[in-house]
């Protein structure tokens, strides 16, 4: 995760914080012609933001495409990549693409190194192993890229607020639950918002939803209308927005304060909720230790529900306590 600093409120789209999911889009989106091409992701026309969108995600693709590929690919006309190319600094799209592979060439060879050993390890592995390659390099990429002090940032937000929402759609909804269940004993009130009613059940969570509250926002590809829609809501009604999402272009980080972003590749999957829910843990471990009180809380919490654990008072008793309990209750017998 890279910088996430909160712009000013209005209704202009806030441009994207730098990335920090994989190596590759973390080292593209931090040089020139990323953040070029993020600025216009943030503030272009709609024709630009486009292909400023299809760039970001296809940056190896793009080089060896043609100009007539990538207009039909991003679906609009030759002439519009010609001036987009312009507007971005560049004599023309030649020279884009040209600028495009160089930079990927320079920053990007320890990504394809990664890929290519994984790759050619998959064939002597089985699709099982393979998957769980993947999800560990996935959390290795983005604990390489992660920022403490904005980790803090968000540990901070949500410590303040009044109200904590959190929402995901799909299998996100998963995550969004197992965020709630964590957060619960340490913010003063969490909302899970989209539950079994779906979408109506969200928009009447969030109907009285204050400029004192967080909203935490789940989204990974394929991401879900709903939850930008809500999200742009709550944005308009000021609520601070914390998004977890995959990458600077998706559609969640130009509406979010703070992004946390998790890489979330996958050979067959769509997407990788592995390092979500690392990234998850790993927010719910700051808060807990980010004062005394939490630390406390999480005390107190152990020795409640302790008792109701295998073992415990209310719980199933372990065997060797339940033997001795029969073997107590086992009357002897008479000697005659």
């Amino acid at each position: 995760m890279k910088p996430s600093a909160s712009p000013a409120r209005n209704s202009a789209p806030r441009a994207a914080p730098a990335a920090a999911m994989s190596p590759s889009d973390a080292a593209f989106a931090q040089s020139p012609l990323g953040q070029a091409l993020m600025h216009v992701l943030a503030s272009g026309s709609a024709s630009q933001r486009q292909i400023a969108d299809y760039l970001l995600r296809n940056q190896m693709r793009v080089t060896a495409l043609g100009i007539e590929e990538l207009a039909d690919s991003c679906q609009v006309s030759t002439a519009t990549i010609s001036r987009f190319a312009r507007d971005i600094g560049q004599k023309n799209y030649s020279a884009m693409r040209g600028a495009m592979a160089e930079t990927l060439q320079a920053l990007l060879q320890p990504v394809d190194k990664l890929r290519h050993t994984i790759e050619r390890r998959a064939r002597a592995t089985s699709p099982v192993t393979q998957s769980l390659e993947y999800a560990a390099a996935n959390i290795a990429a983005t604990s390489g890229s992660l920022s403490l002090s904005d980790m803090h940032a968000v540990v901070r937000r949500l410590t303040r607020a009044k109200v904590v929402y959190v929402m995901g759609f799909g299998l996100s909804a998963n995550l969004a639950g197992m965020l709630v269940q964590h957060l619960q004993p340490f913010c003063a009130h969490v909302v899970e918002v989209v539950g079994i009613g779906g979408s109506e059940v969200a928009a009447g969570h969030l109907v009285n939803l204050t400029a004192s509250d967080v909203l935490v926002v789940i989204s990974f590809p394929r991401y879900t209308l709903d939850c930008i829609g809500l999200a742009s809501f709550a944005r308009d009604r000021g609520a601070r927005i914390v998004a977890l999402t995959d990458s600077p272009a998706s559609p969640l980080a130009e509406l979010a304060d703070h992004v946390l972003y998790a890489q979330s590749t996958h050979p067959v999957l769509p997407s990788s909720a592995s390092t979500a829910l690392a990234m998850i843990e790993a927010l719910v471990v700051a808060l807990m230790v980010s004062n005394k009180d939490n630390v406390e809380k999480a005390a107190r919490l152990s020795e409640v529900i302790a008792a109701y654990l295998y073992g415990g008072e209310h719980g199933a008793q372990g065997p060797r306590k339940t033997a001795v309990k029969q073997r107590k209750a086992v009357p002897k017998k008479q000697s005659l």
